[in-house]
């Protein structure tokens, strides 16, 4: 399957791949594949490449690095073309360099201290945090444009990307033109040509070397040395930005397998097939093979008489890459109907980007779940050692489901070991599909087929189990766990948790009648069971978080934090601006939120009470 979508002939936009996905899927006797089109706003490469132009000697360069030329077959190279951040605003701006290595708050207040910052063009490293928050803070203080780059320290030792520049997207997601709802024909279009107000441009590390005037051969030695702008000597830079917004078509493939029990409740597996003129890699590819050969496997067992009991939907998503844009539109399109019936959401979002680790993500009432499925699955028992399950932020088209909807999620990938602290969220930067080949990492395709089976192990779970297998009480651990400090207001929230966590305990005990007791297990009573269950994470919803931060305060930024990440933005928030009314607000509503989990626990348990009436 793999090695076949990569041969297709790609067009201008993905319509005819959803057409070949949308082939295939039936050919494998999935007979209702439907094809959802939206008309949406993309920010695509202007005619020419970006430049970025260092005044003092007049040196034109391309974002890879690469001096500017005249001659057209380089003019028109993709690989120019594409880098580039997608919403970015557009323009020329000349002004001074200043570096600000991961844009952490502690690197701005130390820079503020130093310099004023305003209309000049910040130098930053992507990690730590995403990029989207980093911006915000850019933007917040003034800056006029941003030249974003990967440190190769933060890199594997494998990738050879130094000499790459990259694609970035600044749409935190769906269709700009239609915030919060679908771009269905007739809906008002906003005229929102860029996300921010920043020039913003990625840029190969080759060319940040170049900027800090770093001799070429510091990349060689065996110790890495993080770049930083020596202290001494302004540098003022020219950069040049002409992306093009235009209404272009996004194409979803979406196949339903009825489920024979409860054919309202849906659980979603998700793949992607958009990837920008061979931008992001073959990450796409990997994700619609390994869909593709699971439909294949439940399609040969339907035949022999089989069905779920749930009903199974594979998507396969359009304009992924600049912003999750196919799934949130259908979701924004669907979402009454979603609201009330997604159970479950499975992400095969970049299945496989490295091959020493394993790492399973889940939101935290499947922990259990995707832990136990990695027990019994393995392929190759030596690169899955129990990896533990976290529930950290993902990138991909789970986004809408997990952060408009409330609903749990899991994925699966390989990745690479992470090479430094701040390689988290590098992974939001796609580079050129030739810097990542993915058979060079799995070339007999067992990691493929490890994903392939760990996510129909829990898909198949989820969609036949007659009680959900959701654990309500790994939920207020986990709530527990994101309190660690003893900041002020959090001896509040303990209470809170505390008491969650004993109803969720009654709760857990209780979900377990149906399995000991026959008497309890009424399709009635089962069904009223699961429709708590499946409403578990609901109250887990903030109304608003800052940029790049889940809605879902279930979900941590990445493994080296432990607290709810709401709060470690406000925490940090305060030391830029001197108050602590952001800390307040949040805590505020993660105090909110905890309660209101508690009390929908604790509504869960007259499930169990009305029985005893009913007896009578």
């Amino acid at each position: 399957f793999f090695r076949d979508l990569l041969e297709f002939p790609r067009g201008d936009d993905d319509a005819d791949l959803a057409v070949k996905i949308q082939g295939q899927w039936r050919s494998q006797g999935l007979e209702d594949v439907r094809l959802v089109n939206y008309s949406v706003l993309l920010d695509l490469p202007g005619p020419a490449s970006n430049t970025v132009t260092l005044q003092n000697s007049g040196e034109c360069f391309y974002p890879s690095g690469q001096q500017c030329s005249t001659d057209p077959k380089t003019l028109h190279s993709q690989d120019l073309l594409y880098s580039y951040a997608a919403y970015s605003a557009k323009g020329t701006l000349e002004a001074e360099l200043v570096d600000i290595q991961y844009g952490t708050m502690e690197d701005l207040i130390r820079i503020q201290a130093i310099t004023n910052v305003t209309k000049k063009i910040a130098l930053l490293k992507l990690g730590q945090s995403p990029l989207l928050y980093k911006l915000s803070l850019l933007e917040d203080a003034g800056f006029g444009g941003v030249l974003v780059y990967t440190d190769p320290c933060d890199l594997p030792k494998t990738a050879d990307l130094a000499d790459k520049a990259f694609m970035v997207s600044l749409n935190s997601g769906g269709d700009p033109s239609t915030p919060g709802y679908a771009s269905i024909d007739g809906s008002y279009r906003q005229n929102r040509l860029n996300l921010t107000a920043l020039l913003v441009q990625p840029i190969s590390a080759l060319l940040a070397r170049k900027l800090v005037s770093l001799p070429e051969d510091t990349a060689q030695r065996e110790r890495c040395t993080p770049l930083q702008l020596p202290a001494a000597g302004k540098k003022t830079i020219s950069l040049n930005i002409q992306s093009v917004t235009t209404y272009k078509t996004v194409s979803n493939v979406i196949g339903y397998l009825k489920g024979a029990v409860f054919p309202d409740r849906y659980v979603i597996i998700g793949s992607h097939h958009s990837s920008l003129q061979g931008y992001g890699g073959q990450g796409w590819a990997s994700s619609t093979a390994v869909i593709t050969a699971l439909l294949q496997a439940l399609m040969a067992e339907v035949r022999r008489g089989w069905r779920p009991d749930r009903t199974l939907l594979f998507c396969s998503w359009g304009g992924t890459a600049l912003g999750n844009v196919g799934s949130y539109e259908w979701a924004e399109d669907l979402r009454s109907v979603l609201q009330r019936n997604v159970v479950a959401y499975i992400s095969l979002h970049d299945p496989v980007t490295g091959n020493s680790t394993l790492r399973p993500v889940a939101s935290p009432s499947l922990q259990q779940l995707a832990a136990e499925s990695q027990s019994f699955n393995c392929v190759e028992k030596a690169r899955c050692p129990g990896s533990n399950v976290s529930s950290v932020q993902i990138q991909g088209d789970a986004d809408y489901f997990i952060n408009h909807l409330g609903v749990p999620a899991t994925q699966f990938s390989y990745e690479d070991i992470r090479a430094s602290e701040n390689s988290s969220f590098l992974s939001e930067a796609l580079f050129p599909v030739h810097a990542t080949k993915t058979e060079e990492l799995d070339p007999s395709f067992s990691l493929h087929e490890t994903i392939a089976k760990l996510t129909g192990q829990v898909t198949l779970q989820i969609a036949t189990d007659p009680v959900l297998p959701f654990n309500a009480l790994d939920i207020a651990l986990e709530v527990q766990n994101s309190l660690k400090g003893d900041e002020a207001g959090v001896p509040q929230l303990l209470a809170v948790a505390s008491r969650l966590r004993d109803t969720a305990e009654l709760f857990q005990s209780d979900e377990m009648r149906p399995a000991n007791d026959p008497q309890e297990r009424a399709p009635v009573r089962v069904r009223m069971l699961n429709d708590v269950l499946q409403g578990l994470e609901k109250s887990f919803l903030l109304q608003q978080a800052p940029p790049g931060l889940y809605r879902n305060i279930l979900y941590r930024l990445d493994d080296r934090t432990s607290q709810f990440s709401v709060l470690l933005e406000a925490l940090e928030h305060c030391k830029l601006h001197q108050s602590n009314e952001t800390v307040q607000a949040a805590l505020s509503e993660v105090l909110n939120s905890i309660n209101s989990a508690q009390v929908y626990f604790k509504a869960g348990l007259d499930v169990f009470e009305t029985a005893l009436a009913g007896k009578k």
